[in-house]
C-alpha cells in the first residue's frame, strides 16, 4: 500500500489542473444544453479558479492545524460530489454553483500534497519530488481539453462523472504518513513572511506571464496568420507536452544547482522566448518557441515551490498555499493587463510580460539574498567592516 499511497500523492497532483480546465473543449456543447451561447459557458472557468485561488491563502495553514491525512480524504470526498452534482446539473446556475464549490475543494489538495511531498522526502531529492508533480500537473492541464472533448462526443456530463471517480479513488488512498503532527496553533501570520512573498510574487508575475500568456499567443496566430480555432487549440498544447517532458529534469537542475538560480534562468529564457513569439513573422517559429514556454514555466514553478519548501518556516503548507494562490491570482490578471496592451500596439502585448519576465524574478531574487545576509550573519564570523 506504501507505493499505491505515494502513487497516489503525485496522482493527486493531475486531478486539479484537469478539473479547472476539463470545460475548455466543450463550452459549446455545455452552452447548448443551457441555452447559453459559449462565452457566457465560458464564465464555468471563472467560478471555478476564483474560490480556488482565494481559499489557497488560508487552506494550508488550515490543513497544518487539521492534519493532511485527514484535510485531503475529505477535500477528494468533497471534489468527487460537487463533480456529480455538475454532471447532474439542471441549470447553469447550479452548474456554476458545483463549479465554485470544486475549486474551494481543490484548494485544499494541492498545497497540502506539496507540504506532505516535503515532509516525506529527504532534501536533496526533493528538487527531483516536486519536478515530477509539476509535470503531472502539466499532464492534467493538457490532457483535460482532450478528455473533456471526447466524452462530449457522447455527452459533456460524463467528463464530470470521470473525474468524480478518480477524486473517490484517491481518497481511498490517501496520502503517506510522515512524522509532521498537525500544528493546532498554526496561524495564517506565520505563513505571509519574506520567505514567502518573495517567492509568491515571483508566482504571480511568473506564471501570469507564462502560463497566463496562451490567449495572446491565440490572438497572434489568428490576427497574423490567420490559423482556425482547431489548429491554434492543436498548437497551443506544445507548451503542456514541454512542461510535462522536461519537469523532472528541472526538477534534477534545481538538487544540483539551487532553486534560486534555476527559477532565475527559467524566468529569463521564458523573457526571451515570450519576445520571440511576439516578433516572429514565422507561424512555425512562434509554435516552437511558445512550446519551449512550457519549459520554461516549469522551471519556475517547480524553483518557487522548492524555495517555500526548503524554507525554516514551520507552516510550509500555509506558505505554499499562499504562493499557489498567487500564482493563479497572475493568471487571472493577464487578460486585464495585457489585453489592452496588445489592442494598443501587438508588441506591447508581448514585450511587456517579457521584461517583467527578466526583471522581476532577478530583482527579487537579489534582494531575498542582502536581506538574508543581513538578517543572518554566521555564527563565528568577524563582524561586519565599519
Amino acid at each position: 500500500m506504501g507505493r499505491l499511497t505515494r502513487a497516489g500523492l503525485y496522482a493527486g497532483a493531475l486531478i486539479g489542473p484537469f478539473g479547472g480546465a476539463v470545460t475548455t473543449s466543450i463550452l459549446p456543447e455545455i452552452g447548448g444544453s443551457f441555452g447559453r451561447s459559449p462565452g457566457e459557458a465560458a464564465s464555468t472557468l471563472t467560478y471555478y479558479l476564483v474560490p480556488f485561488a482565494v481559499l489557497m491563502l488560508v487552506s494550508g495553514t488550515l490543513a497544518q492545524r487539521w492534519g493532511p491525512q485527514r484535510t485531503v480524504r475529505i477535500a477528494y470526498i468533497a471534489y468527487a460530489v460537487t463533480s456529480l452534482l455538475a454532471a447532474s446539473a439542471w441549470s447553469f446556475e447550479v452548474l456554476l454553483a458545483s463549479r465554485a464549490l470544486q475549486g474551494a475543494s481543490n484548494s485544499f489538495t494541492t498545497p497540502v500534497l506539496l507540504a506532505v511531498i516535503a515532509a516525506s522526502t529527504p532534501k536533496e531529492k526533493l528538487g527531483r519530488a516536486l519536478g515530477l508533480f509539476g509535470s503531472m500537473q502539466a499532464a492534467g492541464q493538457t490532457s483535460a481539453p482532450l478528455v473533456g472533448g471526447l466524452t462530449a462526443e457522447i455527452d459533456w456530463r460524463l467528463a464530470f462523472v470521470v473525474i468524480a471517480v478518480v477524486a473517490v479513488g484517491l481518497a481511498v488512498l490517501g496520502v503517506p504518513q510522515t512524522d509532521a503532527e498537525p500544528e493546532r496553533n498554526a496561524s495564517l501570520r506565520s505563513a505571509f513572511v519574506p520567505s514567502t512573498i518573495r517567492p509568491a510574487v515571483i508566482a504571480f508575475v511568473g506564471w501570469g506571464c507564462l502560463g497566463g500568456l496562451s490567449f495572446l499567443v491565440a490572438f497572434r496566430l489568428d490576427d497574423v496568420f490567420g490559423l482556425g480555432a482547431g489548429e491554434r487549440g492543436l498548437l497551443l498544447t506544445g507548451f503542456g507536452i514541454v512542461g510535462f517532458l522536461t519537469a523532472r529534469y528541472i526538477g534534477k537542475a534545481i538538487d544540483r544547482f539551487g532553486a534560486t538560480t534555476i527559477v532565475v534562468v527559467g524566468s529569463t529564457l521564458g523573457g526571451a522566448l515570450i519576445a520571440a513569439a511576439g516578433t516572429s513573422p514565422f507561424a512555425a517559429m512562434v509554435v516552437i518557441a511558445w512550446a519551449l514556454t512550457g519549459a520554461a514555466a516549469q522551471g519556475v514553478l517547480v524553483s518557487i515551490n522548492a524555495l517555500v519548501l526548503q524554507s525554516e518556516n514551520a507552516n510550509r503548507g500555509g506558505s505554499v498555499s499562499v504562493v499557489q494562490s498567487l500564482r493563479f491570482m497572475g493568471a487571472a490578471s493577464a487578460p486585464l493587463a495585457f489585453v489592452p496592451l496588445y489592442q494598443s500596439h501587438p508588441l506591447l502585448g508581448f514585450l511587456v510580460p517579457a521584461a517583467l519576465l527578466i526583471l522581476v524574478p532577478a530583482v527579487v531574487t537579489w534582494s531575498g539574498r542582502g536581506a538574508g545576509t543581513r538578517r543572518s550573519p554566521q555564527p563565528g564570523a568577524p563582524p561586519p567592516p565599519r
